[in-house]
């Protein structure tokens, strides 16, 4: 078989599998989030009545997550935003994502953690149909983070807790490092920032990020 003839077959063999053949498997898709909540299942009681249910409205991409139709405003001491998405499914601690500008209106310092971990935030009043909660804790930035499996870690070469950097291409493109890696069995592939970050960045939900350590 000739040089043209193993490439002719090469590339029948990728459309057939639906594949690339210019695929980059180092870049990772970015998924944009803005402030959001996740309820408990004894919060969602109090705000909306004993017994209720989300009300799901479309899947997200990491595996059973999902944004809901349910909002609700959230209060600090200086001001409040309304409208704030609740997603499911319910937890077992009620946490409230807020961007860094939220903080200014809101009267409130969130510090800069990982999904989780709540130990000694600061708490925020949640206002729902049905009553309201102040939380003693749970109010947080998101730091930007990727999601993965196990065998997408070992492809990229980091580890589960890593930090490393990431470099974002375009005009406005750039750096962010301290991007924390949470690989485990039961993520899809997708690197997490806020909306602030993103728009600093001009990043699209169709952007993707090579991650340079």
């Amino acid at each position: 078989m000739g040089k043209y003839d193993a490439l002719v077959e090469l590339l029948l063999e990728v459309i057939k599998e639906g594949g690339d053949v210019n695929k980059d498997t180092s870049t990772i898709p970015v998924g944009i989030s803005n402030r959001h909540i996740h309820l408990s299942q004894t919060d969602l009681n109090t705000l909306f009545g004993v017994g209720y249910q989300l009300t799901k409205t479309k899947d997200l991409s990491q595996p059973l997550q999902y944004a809901c139709k349910e909002t609700l405003t959230i209060g600090g001491p200086h001001g409040a935003i309304e409208k704030v998405r609740v997603l499911g499914p319910v937890r077992s601690e009620t946490q409230v994502e807020i961007l860094q500008a939220d903080c200014f209106k809101l009267g409130i310092h969130a510090p800069v953690r990982l999904s989780g971990d709540l130990k000694g935030t600061p708490g925020i009043t949640l206002i729902g149909p049905q009553g309201s909660i102040l939380l003693a804790g749970g109010l947080i930035v998101a730091q930007r983070h990727i999601h993965m499996t196990l065998e997408d870690a070992k492809r990229l070469g980091v580890t589960d807790g890593q930090q490393v950097t990431i470099q974002i291409g375009g005009l406005r493109g750039g750096t962010y490092s301290n991007v924390a890696v949470r690989a485990n069995n039961t993520s899809t592939l997708e690197c997490h920032i806020d909306t602030e970050e993103a728009n600093a960045m001009n990043l699209a939900s169709t952007s993707s990020i090579t991650i340079i350590k």
